[in-house]
């Protein structure tokens, strides 16, 4: 169901603490907790005991004490003592998962341990660099992941559906240049829309006063799309080259799994303009927020149609394009999962 040999956010870094943290993640029982040691550690968040989640238990030192019967278990899942007795049982175990922080994110390996490359994890070194400030959020939406990734893939629906803050005229949007590039492993989607009208937000961040120039690049792994969006005055030419236009945005989606029909998404909105300006970026964030809020609504109401009716076809427009690569590469991966699976156990 899910690509298992890759990294996927699990939070942000400064949700981890001495507290248990629980959290499903690709239809596992996970439980992460930074050790005395600074290390972040994610484990199966059950006791091998009597099954009660070890979230329900205490941080000491690097150790995680079961709140049932006090067992307590290792960075790696082994259960390490057992109150009242000396001998620790076969197989006092539970699973540990390989956790690294990097760019103030949590990346979670939910497959093999031993594959987990950690030259893998994607680089977002935006979250670190003095020209930007950003600021994050955690949701939990009521729907399958790919829903979420059509979503942000296909912009066309920006000017209809986020009208009030960075929407402007929705022709503009479906009508907007647009080329789309695949790899084994990615989709990139670029879109320019030239002499268009400043949407709200960005005359309030900007005080943008004619028509200006828009461009968006969008770049999709599984579990991750990256977004730039650059805007300029009309004609002044456009930093597709540096990243750094006039007003330049970058938005992290971090798309994990949790279930079948539900996703954690991970976000972050970073700005390059008045950056010394908490308030623009408190700003800028509760925007961003607004208009997610408003594609809530609509993928989660997508998810109860696709349930109600699965055998139901839909057809694809044009803008479709980078949102059915998507879908090809998370198919062509799980191909290619499943069929080394398939090998290591045939030898």
């Amino acid at each position: 169901m899910f690509i298992l040999n890759h990294w996927y956010v699990a939070g942000f870094a400064a949700e981890l603490s001495s507290q248990p943290l629980a959290r499903t993640l690709l239809n596992e029982s996970v439980v992460m907790f930074r050790g005395a040691s600074g290390k972040p550690i994610a484990l199966e968040d059950r006791c091998c005991h009597r099954n009660l989640p070890l979230s329900h238990g205490r941080v000491e030192g690097d150790f995680l004490t079961c709140g049932y019967h006090g067992m307590v278990y290792d960075a790696g899942g082994r259960c390490v003592k057992v109150p009242g007795q000396d001998v620790i049982p076969p197989g006092a175990q539970v699973r540990s998962f390989p956790l690294l922080e990097r760019d103030g994110l949590l990346w979670l390996w939910p497959g093999d341990a031993a594959r987990a490359d950690s030259a893998l994890i994607p680089d977002y070194a935006c979250h670190g660099d003095p020209r930007w400030a950003h600021q994050g959020s955690h949701y939990r939406i009521a729907c399958n992941h790919e829903l979420i990734n059509d979503n942000l893939i296909d912009l066309s629906h920006v000017g209809y559906v986020h009208g009030k803050t960075i929407g402007g005229t929705p022709a503009a949007h479906s009508e907007a240049e647009m080329r789309t590039e695949r790899s084994a492993d990615s989709v990139t989607v670029r879109r320019w829309m030239r002499g268009s009208v400043p949407p709200p937000t960005y005359v309030r961040a900007i005080g943008f006063t004619g028509l200006i120039d828009r461009w968006m690049e969008i770049h999709f792994i599984p579990g991750l799309i990256r977004i730039y969006i650059g805007a300029e005055d009309a004609d002044k030419g456009l930093d597709e080259a540096g990243y750094m236009d006039r007003m330049g945005i970058r938005i992290f989606n971090g798309v994990t799994p949790e279930t079948a029909t539900s996703t954690h998404y991970f976000w972050s909105m970073a700005h390059n303009f008045r950056i010394d300006e908490p308030e623009v970026t408190r700003a800028l964030h509760a925007e961003v927020a607004a208009t997610f809020e408003e594609d809530r609504i609509v993928v989660e109401a997508q998810q109860q149609r696709f349930t109600q009716f699965p055998e139901r076809k839909t057809v694809q427009i044009r803008t479709d394009a980078g949102g059915v690569h998507a879908r090809r590469v998370i198919a062509e991966m799980l191909a290619r999962e499943r069929e080394d699976a398939t090998l290591r156990v045939a030898a």
